[in-house]
């Protein structure tokens, strides 16, 4: 509510909600370690999916929207640092953009979307990604994950 996303306006406002804000801080701290364990603990799971073999048949359509869910995980971790603007989020923005831009056949499509034609474009693409599209696709995919879980007799009932 008090994050502006603007080039000009988006560290300011983030300097404004950790230290006017009321428990603007505790908030930010919370969403920075909440995130950071939502990160560790999806690829935990992926790691020991993987090694006990509960990938194979026929749970393979499970592991790849696992694989998704870890992929979304991973770039709402990506869009969400990217939204201090800073240096070292535009650093980072850069180096992204790079290595899409290096996607085969797409790269160049997916650097358009996204980059846009100007800083503006960018930190509002971004935000709209890490606000809205990510969260409803990680909701949708974990609705369609806890299905397939429950459909296949993976864990016990509740």
């Amino acid at each position: 509510m008090y994050y502006k996303p603007s080039p000009d306006a988006a560290y300011g406002s983030v300097q404004e909600i950790s230290t006017v804000v009321r428990y603007g801080w505790l908030i930010r701290g919370v969403h920075f370690y909440s995130a950071n364990g939502m990160i560790i603990t999806s690829i935990l799971h992926m790691l020991r999916v993987y090694f006990t073999g509960a990938y194979k048949k026929p749970r393979e359509l499970n592991w790849m929207v696992g694989v998704g869910l870890g992929a979304l995980t991973i770039m709402a971790g990506f869009t969400g640092y990217v939204l201090r603007w800073d240096q070292e989020a535009v650093g980072a923005a850069g180096i992204g953009f790079g290595l899409a831009g290096a996607i085969p056949q797409f790269g160049s499509m997916i650097t358009y979307l996204i980059w846009g034609t100007n800083y503006d474009d960018t930190l509002g693409r971004f935000f709209a990604l890490h606000v809205l599209l990510i969260p409803g696709l990680l909701m949708i995919m974990l609705l369609l994950h806890f299905w397939m879980v429950k459909r296949h007799h993976i864990a016990r009932p509740l």
